[in-house]
């Protein structure tokens, strides 16, 4: 499995930029292999990570997960 780290702040400000989602960016990842995002701190701590999938339809369902999850968390604030 492929190892991608990603300076989180750097690449959410891109995104910005971009105007664009990370998930619109993981699809453009996605070749076949499996690989792990590793997103870190100013640091370089891990924040957290990702198995990206080796299929689109795997990453739709992780979207729709993840935005699922996003708004409980959002909700309970």
């Amino acid at each position: 499995m492929q190892k991608i780290e990603i300076k989180a702040d750097q690449f959410f400000e891109l995104l910005k930029l971009k105007d664009t989602s990370m998930w619109e960016i993981f699809a453009q990842m996605i070749d076949g292999n499996e690989k792990e995002i590793i997103f870190l701190n100013h640091e370089d701590k891990i924040l957290f990570n990702y198995i990206l999938p080796t299929a689109q339809e795997k990453l739709e369902e992780d979207r729709k997960e993840f935005s699922k999850q996003f708004s409980e968390k959002l909700g309970s604030f």
